[in-house]
């Protein structure tokens, strides 16, 4: 799915001009990307939470020329599924426990 088939459907399900569900798609986005940029998490409870994750200065190798480069620290964008787009992407409904 694109932004674009993202974008198709918010306007047909809510009888939205494609303009205005595009509009609103963005706005979501980027107030997604201005949370992460303050440093703040966000949580779209159950589908997951977008985080800034820290990754430390490390050692790395040129895959070309095998020589040793520096990767300096910087921090990532990065995302973790809820329990259900966990559950939705495996296919699994509701279990209830045998007792």
């Amino acid at each position: 799915m694109t932004k674009a088939d993202l974008v198709e459907a918010i306007a047909t399900e809510f009888e939205l001009s494609k303009r205005k569900s595009g509009e609103i798609i963005e706005l979501v986005l980027e107030e997604i990307k201005a949370a992460l940029q303050s440093g703040e998490k966000v949580q779209l409870i159950p589908f997951g939470s977008f985080l800034v994750r820290d990754r430390k200065a490390r050692e790395g190798r040129n895959p070309k020329t095998g020589a040793k480069i520096k990767i300096p620290a910087r921090r990532v964008p990065a995302f973790s599924a809820g329990k259900g787009l966990r559950d939705a992407v495996a296919g699994s409904k509701k279990k209830s426990r045998k007792k």
